[in-house]
C-alpha cells in the first residue's frame, strides 16, 4: 500500500492482501450514525496533534530510532477503514458454539467459573469515578499507586467479567447489564476528568487500561443487544469523546508520545474506532503497528523498551501484549497486518527476540544488562497475547510456556484470553507445579518444559 513520509527515512512497506483489495472499502454498521454525532472538527485532533508537536521540533529521539510524530503523521493509511462494526475482536459466535461442544477440562473450569456472574445490582452500585483522577507514580511509590488503582482495576475487573459470562453462558443477562453498567458511566461522563503533567502522567496511563477494557468488553455483546439504543449510543458517544480527549494529548518525545503507552492508546483507538465506525481513531490505532515495525531493530528488539535496563525482557514483552492484541482488532477488520513487513521487519520478529531473550538474556547483547528482572514472568496476566497469538500461529515455546501459566486472564486487555482463544486440544490440564513455575520465573524458560 502507499506510504509516504517528509523525511529520508522512509519505511519500505510490504503487507499481503492491501486494505485496498475489493471488498475492504465499505463500511457497515448496525446503528448507523452511532459516534459520528460529534463531526469531523473535533476528530482532526488526533493527526492536529502529531502534526502541531512535530512542528515544533519534538518526537525525535535518534538513540532509541523511533519513528518521529511527524513521521507517523504523514504515514498514508487512508485505505484502513471500519469494514465491520460487529467484528469485536473474535469471532463470539463461533467461539461460544466451540465450547459448547468442548470436553477439555481446562475450557470447561473457565466456563463453569463464570457460570454464576456478578449481581448486576451490586455491580450498578459502584460510583462512576467523576472526580478529577490523579494518581502516584508506581514506581516511586507502589503501595500508594495500587491503593489509589484499586477503583479503576474494580472497574475493568466488573466489565471483563460481565463479557466473560456473556461468552460462557449466552445469557443475555449479562450482555444487558454490561450495557446498564457502562451508561451508568457514560451518563455521569465519568473518567474523562483526570490530571495530566509531563511530569505526573499516571492518571493519563491509568486511565489506558480503563478506556481498552470498556471497549473490548462492549464489542463482545454490542452484536447481540436488541433495543437499548438510547443506551447504546450514550455509550458510544461516551467512549468515542473519552478516546479522542485522550489520545489528542500525544505524550512526552523519546518516551510515552511511541513506547508501549502508545501502543496501549493505540489499542483502545482500535477497539473504539470499530465499535464507533470512526476510521480516524482506527487509523491511529493502525499507525503503531507501523511505528512499531519501524523502530524494530534487526534483532527484533524495540529499542525504547529494552532501553529499560534490568526490566527490558519484561517492556519487549509488555509491548507484544498490546501490539499483538491491537493486531487481532485490525485482522477482524480484514487486514493482514500480520503479514505487514517495514524496513525487513515484521512482529514475528519481535515475538521470536522475546522468546529467546527469556530464555537467555545474554542475548541482549550489550542493549541491556543480562541480569534481568524475572518476576513477571510469575505473573500470566502479561501473557494473554500469547494465547491470541498461538491461536494464529503454532510456536512450541509459546506452547510450552503457555502449558505453564494457564488459565491466562488480563482484566484489560482482552479479558479471559484462554477461555476465548485456546485451541480445546492444546492442553488437557492445568500445571499445578509451583515449583517449576518459580523456577521458570527466577532462571529462564530453558529445560522447564511442561510436566504431564
Amino acid at each position: 500500500m502507499p506510504l509516504t513520509t517528509a523525511t529520508s527515512r522512509a519505511p519500505d512497506v510490504l503487507l499481503a492482501n492491501s486494505p485496498g483489495a475489493a471488498g475492504l472499502g465499505s463500511t457497515s454498521s448496525s446503528a448507523p450514525g452511532i459516534g459520528r454525532s460529534r463531526g469531523p472538527v473535533r476528530r482532526s485532533v488526533v493527526g492536529l496533534s502529531l502534526v502541531l508537536l512535530a512542528s515544533l521540533g519534538f518526537g525525535t529521539n535518534p538513540a532509541a530510532q523511533a519513528m518521529t510524530l511527524e513521521e507517523r503523521g504523514e504515514l498514508d493509511l487512508s485505505a484502513y477503514r471500519v469494514t465491520d462494526t460487529d467484528a469485536s475482536y473474535f469471532d463470539v459466535e463461533a467461539r461460544m458454539a466451540e465450547l459448547g461442544g468442548t470436553d477439555n477440562s481446562i475450557l470447561l473450569q473457565e466456563r463453569d467459573k463464570l457460570e454464576n456472574g456478578p449481581s448486576c445490582q451490586q455491580l450498578l452500585s459502584l460510583a462512576p469515578i467523576t472526580t478529577r483522577l490523579r494518581i502516584p507514580g508506581y514506581y516511586p511509590s507502589p503501595k500508594e499507586w495500587e491503593l489509589a488503582s484499586e477503583p479503576l482495576f474494580q472497574f475493568e475487573d466488573s466489565v471483563s467479567m460481565l463479557a466473560g459470562s456473556y461468552v460462557a453462558t449466552g445469557d443475555d443477562y449479562y450482555a444487558e447489564c454490561l450495557v446498564s453498567f457502562l451508561d451508568h458511566w457514560a451518563q455521569d461522563d465519568a473518567l474523562t476528568d483526570f490530571h495530566y503533567d509531563p511530569m505526573e502522567p499516571q492518571a493519563w496511563f491509568a486511565t489506558e487500561s480503563m478506556i481498552f477494557a470498556a471497549g473490548m468488553a462492549y464489542s463482545l455483546v454490542r452484536p447481540d443487544i436488541d433495543g437499548k439504543q438510547e443506551e447504546r449510543q450514550r455509550i458510544e458517544a461516551w467512549l468515542n469523546d473519552l478516546a479522542h480527549k485522550h489520545v489528542a494529548i500525544p505524550g512526552q518525545p523519546g518516551n510515552s508520545c511511541c513506547n508501549n503507552h502508545f501502543y496501549r492508546r493505540a489499542l483502545y483507538a482500535s477497539i473504539i474506532g470499530v465499535v464507533t465506525e470512526d476510521d480516524e481513531l482506527f487509523r491511529f490505532g493502525v499507525s503503531a503497528i507501523y511505528s512499531a515495525l519501524s523502530d524494530m531493530t534487526d534483532e527484533g528488539a524495540f529499542p525504547m523498551e529494552v532501553a529499560r535496563g534490568r526490566r527490558a525482557t519484561h517492556y519487549q514483552n509488555y509491548a507484544l501484549l498490546y501490539l499483538i492484541t491491537n493486531m487481532q482488532v485490525i485482522d477482524r477488520q480484514g487486514y493482514s497486518i500480520f503479514d505487514l513487513e517495514v524496513n525487513g521487519h515484521r512482529i514475528h520478529d519481535a515475538v521470536d527476540f522475546a522468546l529467546t531473550i527469556f530464555e537467555d538474556p545474554t542475548q541482549l547483547g550489550d542493549m541491556a544488562p543480562h541480569e534481568q528482572y524475572t518476576g513477571f514472568l510469575k505473573d500470566n496476566q502479561y501473557f494473554a497475547w500469547m494465547e491470541i497469538y498461538q491461536r494464529r500461529f503454532d510456536e512450541p515455546r509459546i506452547s510450552d510456556f503457555l502449558a505453564q501459566v494457564r488459565p491466562v486472564y488480563n482484566r484489560s486487555a482482552g479479558g479471559y484470553a484462554t477461555l476465548y482463544f485456546m485451541q480445546p486440544d492444546a492442553q488437557d490440564h492445568l500445571v499445578m507445579d509451583d515449583e517449576k513455575r518459580e523456577t521458570t520465573a527466577f532462571k529462564g524458560l530453558e529445560d522447564n518444559s511442561p510436566s504431564e
